[in-house]
């Protein structure tokens, strides 16, 4: 494509919009001018990117209206103000917030399952970007679903500290060293010790004893997959991992699939590797295959003995890349392909 497009990126000197950058320079996307932007803190300190050093703009000065694509992750709040702000001048978002996943008018998309939502931008000219334990789930389970039906998920994810944000990274390795050193832990991120832990709290608790992460997980399932019918039952947790998510998934199809199937099929998924070897390390795991690739990984495959419908896998993947960073940047890929 010999057509460049002026790109800002919203957070940029954050976790997810560091990444942002480089992959926007791995996969080559057509930059013509490239606007990092941050908060007044942050703006004036420099970014390397595809060679070239930048300044970080003030988002609260920037003009959206020289940009054509706005890649954002910056929190929510943040978000709430911007993203309409730089989409009524012109600019189409790409929000990786949960701000406007919800909203019936803003596209929820991930490439690999429902590419064609996309179009949906031209509603309010902004497009979200999934929770990032939903996106990979829902691209290892859309070849079952296409396949099957996909009747009731039950789900387990152990998320990496990568996704409550740079403090959080630095309290594992803080705390990791005390308790190595024989020093009580200090926490101010989280609530209770993650280092050697698990926490079975992420983001705030609902009435209904779900956390507000478990919900999304239910709401935007459904709304990616275009079937309000499916029943997700999810458990978060937290675990002292930098990169990358692993899920624990168990699926009640409406058609039975033998497992011999499913793998054939997750195979030949678009986004998908599969690894299940029936030997000790014949799997994936979020520190050896997850962290810092782009792939979704598929591993324990198997039939599930309690249920005549039942199938079981194993999903890891890069929380950042592909849960937040690479997600963005596919959107903003088709964008440009087919709408700009």
């Amino acid at each position: 494509m010999s057509r460049k497009f002026d790109v800002a990126v919203v957070g940029a000197t954050g976790a997810v919009g560091e990444v942002m950058l480089s992959v926007l320079a791995q996969r080559g996307f057509p930059i013509g001018s490239l606007y990092p932007l941050a908060s007044q803190r942050s703006a004036g300190s420099h970014i390397s990117f595809d060679g070239k050093t930048h300044e970080v703009g003030d988002l609260a000065e920037f003009d959206f209206s020289k940009a054509q694509i706005g890649l954002f992750s910056a929190g929510g709040s943040v978000s709430a103000e911007y993203a309409p702000k730089a989409a009524a001048a012109g600019c189409v978002v790409v929000d990786n917030t949960s701000h406007f996943r919800n909203d019936a008018d803003i596209p929820l998309v991930v490439p690999e399952v429902n590419p064609h939502a996309v179009a949906g931008y031209t509603s309010r000219g902004i497009i979200a970007n999934p929770n990032c334990s939903t996106i990979q789930m829902v691209v290892a389970l859309k070849p079952i679903l296409d396949a099957v039906g996909i009747e009731r998920i039950n789900v387990a994810t152990y998320q990496a500290v990568s996704g409550t944000g740079k403090k959080a990274i630095d309290e594992l390795k803080e705390q990791s060293a005390q308790l190595l050193d024989g020093q009580a832990p200090a926490c101010s991120v989280y609530p209770k010790q993650i280092a050697f832990n698990a926490l079975p709290h992420i983001d705030v608790f609902m009435e209904n004893g779900y956390t507000r992460e478990e919900m999304k997980m239910v709401w935007e399932t459904r709304k990616i997959l275009e079937d309000s019918a499916i029943q997700v039952n999810p458990t978060a947790v937290r675990v002292p991992v930098f990169y990358g998510h692993s899920e624990a998934i168990h699926l009640e199809t409406r058609d039975k699939i033998t497992e011999v199937a499913a793998r054939d099929l997750l195979s030949k998924a678009p986004g998908v590797v599969v690894l299940d070897e029936r030997r000790d390390g014949g799997y994936a795991t979020a520190a050896t295959e997850g962290a810092g690739e782009d792939d979704v990984f598929v591993s324990r495959i198997r039939e599930d003995i309690s249920h005549p419908r039942g199938l079981d896998m194993w999903v890891v993947s890069d929380n950042v890349r592909k849960g937040a960073a690479l997600n963005s940047v596919q959107i903003a890929e088709i964008l440009i392909q087919k709408y700009l």
